[in-house]
């Protein structure tokens, strides 16, 4: 999934600047610090924990890393760390039920004053008509969530 199948498509990006460097920014998205931030997993899971080999830091934001998310109901969400490039890109994959794949990416470009943070979420829904509606209506609401958890991201760095 590193590209989307062939499915309904949807993409969704929101930026922040934030007063700290690229490194401080990189480390904060280490899939297992995700529910410090990131209203959406904050509100669906209750941990996420590492299931690849954790040997260093760096381990951690590795392409092939590997973590599991346990939900706050049942059941979980398995990601995979596809794309790392330290202190500037990192993507990560994961199934949201049997109802979309999505591709989470994150650039980091250094600023003047620090970093800009990009988040862009790049997702497929399997179903025709109804995933075109449900997708149009998880847009709408993921885009002021994503907008949420970029806000809580720079409080946390600028403290």
């Amino acid at each position: 999934m590193g590209q989307l199948g062939g499915g309904i498509l949807g993409r969704i990006e929101q930026s922040i600047e934030i007063r700290a460097p690229p490194e401080k920014v990189w480390e904060m998205l280490a899939l297992d610090r995700v529910l410090e931030w990131e209203e959406g997993w904050r509100s669906h899971l209750k941990s996420v924990e590492y299931t690849s080999k954790v040997r260093t830091p760096k381990d951690k934001l590795r392409v092939g890393a590997t973590a599991h998310g346990t939900s706050k109901k049942k059941g979980g969400y398995d990601f995979e760390i596809t794309e790392s490039l330290e202190n500037e890109k990192m993507a990560y994959r994961f199934l949201y039920g049997k109802m979309a794949r999505v591709l989470a990416t994150y650039i980091l470009e250094p600023v003047e004053e620090g970093t800009k943070l990009t988040y862009v979420v790049n997702y497929e829904m399997s179903w025709s008509i109804l995933g075109k509606i449900l997708g149009k209506l998880a847009t709408v609401g993921a885009t002021s969530e994503y907008k949420r958890s970029l806000e809580n991201f720079k409080s946390i760095l600028e403290k």
